[in-house]
């Protein structure tokens, strides 16, 4: 019992630590407010007018960014279906395998209904033998978490949480909104602190905090710049951080571009189709984060084909998250939809053989 008790005392301190990196953004948060509404607006700003639309736009941005950050920090990412889990027997007939590749034969055989494209370097299935499942497509296991996370990008020390399918449009909206705060601030506070320099400041303790927040919000902004940046190209691209680390590895072998559908699919893919929608933290990304189409020409051999008469309708998975319980694979065309903007120009040799069906169809039968 002590070995296990020491355990539970262990994790439990590192669930403390864990949130020491929030607790300083917060504090960090809760002193710019009071620094540049107090000290700021209230005690040095003269002008009435100035002063209104100053804390008007500033409590827009502070809310926004809040609203961004709880939902980063608080959003339970996205494991696995029970599809992936393998089951009893599944466990007990891969437990008596000692040999490699007749374990890879048995993982074959459960992954044939599947919608797994993805292997590992080797070319292997991509098994978790923490979690006891197989891997969907862009799905990793958190160290941190212990857990397989969908789409995972990064485990953040700062939100206290892993960046993944569930929540990673409120991370880019988390990531946006607080370098407009910093931004705002620094842009409104900059006619003041160069009062501080010039003496054009009344000797009170305002003018410390106006300092303060210049240098803070100043330097925040150039770090939360580049790393907005960064997620943007990452979007544009249809990557995760992990896969501009290491290019995901398909049958045919490594393609770092093998999940891009172009700019405005892969924008739509996290912020969704519904544009009122974008600048709102609320879940509107497409598919369910278990499948994924891609742009590969070649069909992987090992995949059954999707029904050529499906014609699915286009939902996001704040609508309904449920995985399909038929084929699997009928699961990425949630992202291909029929609209003029998901629509794909067929092959000449698709267009011989479906004619006037379903254009959407095209990328998925070539995934």
């Amino acid at each position: 019992m002590a070995p296990s008790g020491s355990r539970s005392i262990k994790r439990g301190c590192q669930r403390v630590l864990y949130w020491i990196p929030v607790l300083f953004i917060a504090l960090i948060v809760a002193w710019s407010y009071y620094a540049y509404v107090l000290q700021l607006c209230i005690e040095s700003i003269e002008d009435t007018g100035e002063k209104v639309v100053y804390l008007l736009v500033y409590h827009v941005v502070f809310i926004m960014f809040v609203w961004a950050y709880w939902q980063t920090i608080f959003t339970k990412p996205m494991n696995p279906l029970k599809e992936f889990h393998l089951s009893h027997s599944d466990k007990e007939l891969l437990e008596r395998e000692d040999r490699g590749e007749s374990q890879q034969e048995i993982l074959r055989r459960i992954a044939k209904d599947l919608p797994i494209y993805t292997r590992t370097n080797s070319g292997a299935i991509r098994f978790c033998d923490r979690c006891q499942l197989l891997k969907p497509d862009r799905c990793h296991h958190c160290s941190v978490c212990d857990k397989c996370i969908l789409k995972m990008d990064h485990h953040c020390p700062w939100v206290n949480n892993c960046v993944g399918f569930a929540n990673y449009k409120f991370f880019m909206l988390f990531l946006l909104y607080s370098l407009l705060y910093c931004l705002f601030i620094t842009a409104t506070d900059l006619q003041y602190f160069i009062k501080f320099w010039t003496n054009g400041l009344p000797d009170t303790q305002a003018k410390f905090h106006i300092l303060f927040l210049f240098f803070s919000a100043s330097m925040f902004s150039v770090s939360l710049a580049s790393l907005f940046i960064y997620h943007c190209w990452l979007v544009c691209k249809n990557r995760s951080t992990l896969e501009a680390v290491r290019s995901p590895v398909f049958r045919h072998g490594t393609d770092k571009n093998g999940f891009s559908l172009g700019f405005s699919k892969n924008f739509r893919q996290v912020f969704g189709d519904e544009v009122k929608y974008w600048p709102i933290p609320v879940f509107s990304s497409l598919g369910d984060g278990c499948s994924f189409p891609t742009c590969l020409v070649n069909l992987d051999p090992e995949q059954p084909s999707s029904p050529t008469g499906s014609n699915p309708t286009n939902k996001s998975a704040a609508e309904g998250r449920q995985f399909p319980s038929k084929p699997l694979r009928e699961s990425q065309s949630r992202l291909l939809t029929s609209t003029p903007s998901w629509s794909e120009n067929e092959t000449a040799t698709d267009k011989d053989r479906k004619g006037a069906s379903n254009p959407g169809m095209t990328i998925e039968n070539e995934a």
